[in-house]
């Protein structure tokens, strides 16, 4: 696709909501404060967002508090949680238009994704957690005949839910929708760089019958709103996906404070791993670039890190290069773009310093490694492939996150296995082989939540998703993602 300006496509006519949603309600900041949301597109403001601080987050919480404490969410019949949270996914489904194109406008992803991807995801989510309300069982423990032990879960009483600007929709209903299932109150503070949606959200829920003040959605900033969530003595967890820097931060709060629970999902460096076997170089190729370049490299389990067989690696490299040069940044409104802008000037600038670090080391950069579209005002970066890489560069070992893949060659299994283990990270990684064999020993020797075989980002709200190292700890998605949001409480019956 040529390249094209971002300003050919109309901005579309929607009613964006900017105000803070406490206690069942849009209103602004006690302090009367706004930051403006600036499109990435092209580098236009489109909105002046209520700024949250930590006034408003104390009435945020008390608002979680108190509905949590009476018992007008917790105390429902499963049933009548179950169907809130089905409307509300049929509500979602609804306005997926309006929501898709929101969220575009708001972080730079294209459209086309959004649809396919961000909003198909987020009604699952909700669906998939609205049928789990009332199918969770509780147990009873096997005692002696003059006892009963029960083992219940308990809703943990108000979740703060922080949340990254890569998808701030998606990621929203990975942490909302389990923490509403099971009977918590939630405060969201979406990422400042794309509240937009998470407000929209909170209208939504209101619309489907979630009570007042069960969500509430705080957008501002880190040092502010998110360390106000962090520190609060009467937040009983938080739930964070980002960066590892970030997420040290919420340790230190929940030390700082009140020991609440913290669960963590803070990115990855994450390898694909090509064997001598794997299959044709066509397929792998098309997996590889889809791996690093979708969502214009702004995810955290991004494929940065491809690990080649020496016997494969010129064939697929030129191969993946070919793929990446037919990629070419452009409107994300446009539906034909696939290739989209990087989320603000900040991180364009951040990736484009990566870039520089590589040069600098020594690597190679094949295809790409420039900004794109700079007379569009947007922030855009061609897709880029790197080889030369040695193992301790800082493209090898550093999240980039952005559409920047870093090519490591190897000769055996067992260095292939080294170098996929050679990050701090452990979020995600991908094996491809026709051996069946090893495809089970690689998938058991790479220290990494999520191993996929011959094929790349492939998975389903049913299947757990979390790191091992400093790519955190807890895990969205699935029924295990129940356990960040329940305690579990032991009931011990002496029989008479």
């Amino acid at each position: 696709m040529a390249e094209q300006a971002a300003a050919a496509i109309a901005v579309p006519d929607i009613d964006l909501r900017t105000e803070l949603f406490v206690d069942g309600a849009f209103r602004p900041a006690a302090s009367g404060r706004t930051f403006d949301r600036v499109s990435p597109r092209d580098g236009r403001v489109i909105a002046a967002v209520a700024e949250a601080d930590a006034e408003d987050v104390d009435r945020a919480v008390a608002a979680a508090r108190a509905a949590f404490e009476d018992g007008r969410w917790r105390d429902l019949h499963p049933r009548e949680r179950r169907a809130v949270l089905r409307r509300l996914s049929e509500l979602i489904d609804a306005h997926a238009e309006e929501l898709a194109l929101t969220e575009s406008l708001d972080m730079g992803k294209p459209v086309s994704d959004a649809r396919a991807v961000d909003l198909r995801v987020t009604v699952q989510t909700f669906d998939f957690f609205a049928e789990a309300v009332d199918k969770t069982y509780d147990q009873v423990a096997p005692t002696g005949p003059r006892t009963l032990a029960t083992i219940t879960r308990e809703p943990l009483g108000v979740v703060a839910a922080i949340v990254p600007w890569n998808f701030p929709l998606m990621l929203a209903a990975w942490k909302v929708a389990p923490a509403l299932a099971t009977g918590n109150s939630v405060v969201l503070k979406p990422a400042e760089q794309s509240p937009l949606t998470a407000l929209r959200l909170a209208e939504l829920a209101a619309e489907a019958g979630v009570p007042p003040g069960v969500l509430n959605v705080v957008p501002g900033f880190g040092p502010t709103a998110g360390a106000a969530l962090g520190r609060h003595p009467d937040v009983d967890a938080v739930t964070f996906t980002g960066s590892g820097e970030v997420g040290r931060m919420f340790m230190h709060y929940a030390a700082e404070s009140n020991l609440k629970q913290v669960s963590l999902e803070l990115g990855g460096k994450s390898p694909q791993v090509v064997l001598a076997d794997a299959p044709d170089t066509a397929t792998v190729a098309e997996a590889v670039a889809g791996g690093i370049f979708f969502n214009q490299g702004e995810v955290c389990s991004a494929g940065s890190r491809l690990l080649v067989h020496h016997s494969r690696k010129d064939e697929l490299v030129d191969a993946v290069v070919r793929a990446s040069e037919a990629l070419r940044p452009g409107d994300p409104l446009d539906p034909s773009t696939t290739l989209g802008a990087l989320v603000e000037r900040v991180h364009l600038e951040r990736v484009l310093g990566h870039l520089d670090a590589a040069r600098a080391d020594g690597a190679d950069i094949l295809t790409g490694g420039n900004r794109a579209l700079e007379e569009t005002g947007g922030f855009y970066v061609e897709p880029t492939v790197i080889d030369g890489v040695a193992p301790d560069m800082r493209i090898a070992q550093e999240e980039v996150f952005g559409p920047v893949l870093a090519v490591l060659p190897f000769d055996d299994e067992e260095e292939a296995v080294a170098l996929a283990n050679g990050t701090p990270y452990g979020l995600a990684a991908s094996v491809w082989t026709r051996d069946l064999s090893k495809a089970h020993l690689m998938s058991r020797a790479i220290r990494a939540g999520t191993v996929w075989v011959n094929c790349f980002d492939a998975s389903d709200i049913t299947v757990p998703f979390g790191g091992y190292a400093q790519s955190g700890f807890g895990r969205d998605k699935s029924l295990h993602a129940l356990d960040k949001y329940t305690q579990l409480k032991t009931t011990w019956i002496q029989l008479y």
